[in-house]
This record gives structure tokens, sequence and C-alpha cells, in this order.
């Protein structure tokens, strides 16, 4: 377990210097147990999604980040089979937004909860996001 947190915390570290975007460095990654996915598969997932917030969220700052739990499998299977994926599965992150809302899509100085990230993998067993948003 400890293992885990010092690579994710790593991870963010890594994700902080990789130049301006949104902001992960304060992120709490809450656990949730899973008898779906091991730690290193949320942990994967979790990563991805910071990556991804780093570079596309401008202007914004990810508060927290968790796995959104195994009651959730009938919707993980309906986005694995919509993206023709042999896996699926949904982080949810509470996130704020500056002035400008981000890209300007995003409402101004607002928060947003129970946001979805939503990742497929295949054989390779790489996670890739494929969808975000409310829903």
């Amino acid at each position: 377990m400890k293992r885990w947190l010092a690579a994710l915390l790593a991870a963010v570290s890594m994700l902080c210097l990789a130049g301006c975007g949104g902001k992960v460095s304060n992120v709490g990654i809450l656990e949730v147990p899973s008898n779906l996915y091991t730690f290193e598969e949320i942990d994967d997932a979790v990563t991805v999604v910071l990556s991804y917030f780093q570079k596309n969220f401008k202007g914004c700052e990810l508060l927290e980040l968790q796995y959104a739990g195994d009651e959730k499998q009938k919707e993980y299977d309906a986005w694995a089979a919509q993206y023709d994926a042999e896996d699926a599965i949904v982080l949810t992150s509470t996130f704020t937004t500056g002035r400008s809302g981000g890209d300007g899509s995003l409402n101004p100085n607002a928060t947003y909860e129970n946001w979805k990230w939503i990742l497929v993998r295949n054989e390779s067993g790489a996670w890739n996001h494929v969808d975000h948003g409310y829903g």
C-alpha cells in the first residue's frame, strides 16, 4: 500500500513539473476498494486522468479523484462495449475553474463535483481516456 501511494505521489509530482495547465499538485486521491481492479490498475487510470487534466484543463484545479466503485459494473460493461474494448473504468472527480472557465466551455469560478472520467483498455493493458463530463 505504501509503495502504491509513493508511486502515485511521484506521478503527481512529475505532472506538476510538466508545464502550465490544469493544477493537479494538491489533488486528493481517495482510495476505493475494488474486487474488479487491482490498486495498480486503478493507479494507472488515475495517472491517465491526471495527465489529461493537467494538459487540457488550463486554469482549473483538480481537488479530488477516485474510482467510482464496483457497483457501477454494468455501466463499465456498457462503456467497454461502446468503445469495442475489453474493459472500462470510471473515475469521479471534483475540480474548480478559474475566471475563464477553463477553455471557456465551463462556468467561470465554479466547482464541478462527480465529474466522470471514462477510460477503456484492450489487450495492451494501457488505459485510454475516451470521454469525460456529467451523465
